[in-house]
């Protein structure tokens, strides 16, 4: 059999073939200098996942080095986003009840055989090595990260934990705590961190990878030691005094009916911490028991709703310069995310203040997404500050993210479109105003759309791609493709007051102000929003999207929509009156100086209090399914999840409504609307659920 050359980040150069013993096998191999190369290269896509087929390959690889043993062996990855992304998902649907366990354990047998090779192990990463991935590199005995290599356990995600070795060989490589924390949380370790916590043995360029897995194998790198917290956590006293804070400080952020992972993380850490074997057994048996919880359950279909969201964003979107009109905070971060994404990038304002700020912006934006001071001087020169709106004319897409006045924003667009190129597409960041009213003077309505962020746009995943009934179908597809070029999660929805998410959230938000009139204290309602799983109650969500911002929206929801909405609370003018806007001015309802607010109440508050809050949500989800503002209960789902965060353990608001029951649902807010108004009347919807 001929063995291809194949390049890996175009440094190194081997000739590379697959094993013929295993069916579809991933890992190609090459030998130099006595030193092995297993370099991992998935089929069919762009970033390795790892299966029963990678571990499966890496068996039959495991057994001929047995055999004859090397100089050493080195994993590697052949694509360029990185090692691995962790474990196949698509997989966890066939792992049930003892096949589970089976499968588990053979691949626990293969890393322990593949640990316990007489020669050194190296495995070299660039990119993400995260999930099962970051398991394979445990398993070797150094670890080189390339500049720019993150490592991490995201299965807390997916309501889960490590279950490849992950739970007992960090903390046996480094302080346990930091170990620990990384998989309860699901946090990356960049480059850096890695380096400092032990994780890695050395950091390197590209170039110089081979110099460093040389010197590994003449002994002039050492090994990772474990340290004195390591030692003194082999007592089961130390243990468990520190599994006790551990499980405090997890149920400040998630509780255990709602993800029962951590939990069962910290158990087994705290009785098997000092017993590999049992960790190991009791690491597969907990990872099994926890694949079949409904909080798995519904975070994997959390996490298959992303992907058919990355996928509608497919495609090229024929844009290379953005303009962006308004630099206040949305725009200037609209502009900064589009910049770091690699597109070049004009912002326009009649103002200079707001320029330099947007500047400032981008850079912090740069130092949070741990960029490079090379790659953070890229972005800044592909975002140009344009007062005077030269940009307009060059730019394949134009967002206009003005205030929410209609009169400045039609000015706006008869500028715009008098200065702009035939093709380039105009797009508005409007929260609530309608397309077909804001068009409504255009030349070109069939190029006219909307692009909803979310704020941050750095942070929130989703966009809305709003349509209104001349945009072309083509302009559409672009925009959404756009979306995927910038590492945002396109939703398409139809021009309808509030669109998707603010027409449903805005209820939810509303109804707290309603229950705070009735004497309801907001960290009660806070509190009871989150104890259903939301990620901060009513009250303080409204004080972070801004009050001026939910005020409008309100306003103009309640005079857009057939439906009642809750009266608009004298309150909360009179904070927007006084410039008293939440976060971003310090106070709101919360003062937000020493941070986000955490309610912290015993007392309770009315028997319906979160009907009261959620199921008017659930409600507006069902009435734009009806009106076909949103194509299908799954785009529903995914967009309230990654625009509001909802409880996404409860898979999103129309699986939690067919879960709970669609007709229990009816009739509880029947009997909602007897007490409280006709606000809370089922929508006609739920007949045809």
């Amino acid at each position: 059999m001929s063995k291809p050359v194949l390049s890996y980040l175009g440094e190194t150069k081997l000739a590379l073939g697959p094993a013929e013993n295993v069916e579809g096998h991933p890992w190609r191999r090459a030998e130099a200098d006595g030193i092995v190369w297993l370099v991992l290269d998935c089929a069919d896509t762009s970033t390795n996942t790892i299966s029963e087929v990678v571990l499966e390959g890496l068996n039959a690889e495991v057994e001929a080095l047995e055999k004859s043993s090397p100089k050493a062996v080195v994993l590697r990855s052949a694509k360029k986003n990185g090692f691995a992304a962790g474990a196949d998902i698509n997989g966890f649907r066939e792992m049930t009840g003892d096949g589970a366990i089976d499968m588990l354990r053979k691949g626990a047998e293969v890393l322990d055989r593949f640990e316990k090779l007489p020669c050194p192990t190296i495995a070299v990463v660039h990119g993400m090595a995260l999930g099962a991935g970051f398991e394979i590199a445990l398993a070797c005995d150094y670890r080189i990260a390339v500049d720019g290599a993150t490592f991490g356990f995201p299965e807390v995600n997916l309501g889960l934990h490590p279950g490849l070795g992950g739970t007992y060989r960090l903390p046996a490589l480094i302080d346990p705590l930091e170990a620990m924390t990384m998989m309860l949380t699901g946090k990356t370790a960049y480059t850096k961190k890695a380096k400092s916590l032990g994780i890695v043995d050395a950091v390197v360029e590209e170039r110089h990878v081979e110099a460093a897995v040389e010197a590994i194998v003449a002994g002039k790198v050492d090994k990772q030691k474990p340290g004195l917290k390591a030692k003194a956590l082999q007592f089961d006293a130390a243990r468990g005094l520190v599994a006790n804070r551990m499980r405090s400080e997890t149920g400040k952020k998630a509780k255990k009916e709602h993800y029962p992972a951590p939990y069962a993380l910290i158990d087994i850490w705290e009785e098997h911490g000092d017993d590999r074997k049992a960790m190991q057994k009791a690491e597969i048996e907990s990872f099994a028991e926890l694949l079949k919880s409904d909080t798995s359950q519904n975070l994997q279909r959390v996490f298959f709703l992303q992907q058919s969201l990355k996928n509608g964003a497919r495609g090229e979107d024929g844009i290379d310069h953005v303009h962006v009109i308004g630099a206040g905070e949305m725009g200037a971060e609209i502009a900064a995310w589009s910049a770091i994404k690699g597109k070049r990038v004009t912002l326009g304002d009649i103002n200079l203040k707001p320029l330099g700020k947007a500047v400032k912006t981008a850079a912090k934006i740069c130092k949070d997404k741990h960029l490079t001071s090379i790659e953070t001087r890229d972005v800044l020169d592909r975002l140009i500050p344009d007062p005077k709106g030269y940009g307009l004319a060059r730019a394949d897409l134009v967002i206009e993210a003005a205030t929410e006045n209609p009169e400045l924003k039609e000015k706006i667009y008869a500028d715009a479109e008098g200065r702009m190129k035939p093709d380039a597409i105009l797009a508005t960041n409007t929260s609530s105003l309608r397309l077909s009213e804001l068009g409504s003077n255009l030349k070109n309505p069939n190029r006219f759309a909307g692009l909803h962020f979310f704020n941050p746009v750095s942070k929130m995943q989703l966009v809305e791609v709003v349509s209104q009934d001349g945009t072309d179908e083509k302009v559409l597809e672009r925009l959404m493709a756009f979306c995927g070029e910038i590492s945002r999660l396109p939703v398409p929805v139809t021009d309808y007051p509030g669109f998707l998410v603010n027409r449903a959230l805005t209820p939810y938000l509303m109804e707290a102000m309603v229950l705070m009139e009735e004497g309801v204290d907001k960290e009660v309602i806070d509190k009871a929003a989150i104890d259903f799983g939301m990620p901060m109650g009513p009250v303080a969500l409204a004080d972070q999207v801004g009050l001026d911002i939910c005020l409008h929206v309100a306003e103009s929801l309640k005079s857009s929509l057939d439906k009642p909405m809750p009266e608009i609370n004298d309150e909360l003018r009179r904070k927007v009156d006084a410039g008293n806007t939440g976060k971003k001015s310090g106070k709101g309802f919360y003062d937000w100086s020493d941070g986000t607010p955490r309610p912290d109440t015993d007392k309770a508050g009315p028997d319906d209090l979160t009907d009261r809050l959620i199921l008017p949500m659930l409600d507006g989800c069902v009435e734009c399914l009806r009106k076909g503002v949103a194509r299908n209960a799954d785009e529903v789902d995914g967009a309230m999840i990654f625009a509001t965060g909802f409880a996404p353990f409860r898979g999103g608001p129309m699986h939690y409504a067919e879960t709970r029951g669609t007709e229990e649902i009816r009739k509880r807010l029947e009997e909602l609307a007897e007490r409280h108004g006709n606000r809370f009347a089922p929508d006609p919807g739920w007949a045809d659920l």
